[in-house]
């Protein structure tokens, strides 16, 4: 039986966002993209080659084909944070390394500050899907928490739901958003405001967005690091 809500899984099958055989959806192209982004292909691709991984063996790890892979590496298309975790843990690494340009800061392992002025935004347009992430603990290496500043679109594709390892919460800092989450088969939805949160097992399918302006809320994605 196949399912009408398709989901973007960190593991996906090979199944497919659109009706289209063997294609991921085309990012909806921002105005200019960020040094981050034009560089996290790159990292990926150096990253893969330091652990010793073709990209045959990538993508057996971790449930992507390889042609998608090939796609992130050589900044074709830039996936949602879910996948990107997904990478980051069989790459025996973290979304810090993904995102970083430079080495890592020993110094900045024990305590982490970020200046406001400091904040990187690392990924623009969501990856496909809309939404931005702006990084809160880059500079913080092997940790298990990861927290953004995420902006929702106000448009989602109505067969789009994200699903990956780990626990998330939600915290709505400006805006109104309709987040849906997918339990027992059955879709739930809740309207919320500045103030109000959520926190949910990741592998549940979700989505939010924008009703009112310009939605943004604090997020943070926790995995142990024996999570997949």
């Amino acid at each position: 039986m196949v399912r009408k809500s398709k989901r973007v899984s960190a593991a996906p099958q090979k199944r497919v966002l659109k009706a289209s055989a063997g294609r991921q959806p085309a990012r909806a192209t921002p105005a200019r993209a960020t040094k981050v982004e034009l560089q996290l292909g790159e990292r990926i691709a150096a990253l893969r080659a330091a652990v010793g991984f073709t990209l045959e063996r990538l993508a057996g790890e971790t449930g992507f084909t390889k042609g998608y892979l090939s796609k992130i590496e050589n900044s074709k298309v830039i996936p949602p944070i879910g996948t990107l975790v997904k990478l980051a843990k069989v790459l025996h690494t973290d979304l810090a390394d993904l995102f970083a340009s430079g080495s890592a800061e020993p110094a900045n392992d024990a305590i982490s500050i970020v200046r406001s002025w400091e904040r990187e935004a690392v990924i623009r347009g969501g990856s496909s899907f809309g939404y931005d992430y702006v990084a809160l603990a880059h500079k913080r290496h092997h940790k298990q928490m990861e927290p953004f500043v995420m902006v929702f679109p106000s448009k989602v594709d109505k067969d789009i739901r994200f699903e990956h390892k780990g626990e998330e919460f939600m915290f709505i800092l400006a805006g109104k958003v309709e987040f849906e989450a997918e339990i027992d088969g059955r879709t739930k939805t809740w309207i919320l405001s500045p103030g109000d949160s959520a926190y949910f097992d990741s592998e549940i399918p979700h989505r939010g967005r924008s009703l009112k302006g310009e939605s943004r809320a604090l997020v943070v994605i926790y995995r142990t690091t024996d999570q997949a």
